[in-house]
């Protein structure tokens, strides 16, 4: 992430481009085009008692979701948590993996869609979401999301596996109990390969770790031992969220069971902080991590990251047509605005 600006906490109010060193990407911020800061409101907020009848991520239902993979805990009917194939999934782990493909007559690169599409059922209660569980029971959620990658890592066709949650139909849930879901490709992602690159310019540059540069004072949300939460520098969305290890880490995977509780409980209070300050928003989180496979000479520079988006602006054809986005709100106005907003402990 690019350095930050004055030590002045207040934001600038006139137009600014800033440049993501984590992304590469360019973020215009534009306060004329928005509400006071504190304003901003979710215009579609997730209702937490949202009934789906006959829902199979319930317990109870197990019989008509797709075969299990594991539980927590095992063989045990009174379970907490199921990792599950995706029933309608993105990808086929029954189709022989192969290598890539290049038609030479017309330049076109194929790959068979192998891979993996599970889903991770966060509780067996459907009115409860993930901010309701515990640390501890957040921080199992993110063992089990590790637990899960080991074993994708056995099939050296797998280059990449991407952790990720839609909470909401606007972010694009179509099952309301709480759930999370991991995708193993064959392909390193391009924005994965784009965010490598923008992390090893940072460095040559400098000798230092763009991530680890991240923490600033004014884009404090708040901190725990081994995890910062901030606001980002050039944040892409309006009171986009991420949660570092302070610790230089490049793969999630190896994050230890103790830790998890700690990120649990952090990443509880962030979400806790957003649904009180933006009225209870859909949202996407994503683990940003590093390709499987990496090689000893890029661990200096990536470094992994939780990254939580809530849905209160559009993409549209300027962010479409350009790759640049257009934020109404500047990175330290929401950090302070997060920073501020107080969460009991019942919460």
């Amino acid at each position: 992430m690019a350095s930050s600006s004055s030590s002045d906490s207040s934001a600038p109010q006139t137009p600014q481009l800033r440049k993501d060193s984590v992304t590469n990407r360019w973020v215009i911020f534009s306060p004329a085009r928005a509400k006071r800061p504190s304003d901003f409101k979710s215009k579609t907020p997730i209702n937490p008692n949202q009934q789906q009848q006959q829902c199979p991520f319930c317990i109870g239902h197990e019989h008509e979701c797709a075969p299990e993979i594991f539980r927590v805990p095992p063989d045990n009917p009174d379970w907490k948590l199921r990792v599950i194939q995706n029933l309608y999934p993105a990808l086929s782990r029954d189709i022989p993996a192969a290598e890539e493909g290049n038609n030479s007559d017309s330049g076109r690169v194929v790959v068979n869609g192998f891979g993996f599409h599970d889903v991770v059922i966060e509780t067996p209660v459907h009115s409860v979401q993930l901010s309701d569980l515990s640390p501890r029971e957040i921080g199992e959620v993110l063992v089990a999301h590790t637990r899960r990658i080991k074993q994708l890592m056995s099939y050296d066709s797998i280059k990449y596996v991407q952790v990720f949650k839609n909470h909401g139909a606007s972010a694009g849930a179509s099952m309301s109990h709480s759930h999370s879901q991991i995708m193993a490709l064959p392909v390193v992602p391009p924005a994965v390969a784009t965010r490598l690159g923008s992390m090893k310019e940072f460095f040559d540059q400098t000798g230092k770790c763009s991530v680890c540069e991240s923490n600033s004072k004014d884009l404090l949300i708040d901190v725990s031992a081994h995890f910062i939460s901030i606001v980002p520098f050039a944040a892409t969305f309006p009171f986009e969220m991420w949660i570092i290890p302070l610790d230089h880490s490049s793969h999630f995977h190896e994050l230890d069971s103790e830790k998890a509780v700690e990120l649990g409980g952090l990443l509880k209070l962030v979400l806790r902080k957003m649904s009180l300050q933006l009225n209870n928003p859909p949202f996407n989180f994503m683990v940003q991590t590093s390709p499987l496979g990496e090689n000893a000479s890029q661990l200096p520079y990536s470094h992994w990251f939780l990254q939580i988006v809530p849905q209160l602006s559009v993409v549209a054809g300027f962010e479409m047509g350009t790759g640049c986005y257009i934020n109404p709100v500047f990175p330290e106005d929401a950090a302070k605005i997060l920073r501020e907003v107080k969460v009991s402990p019942s919460e």
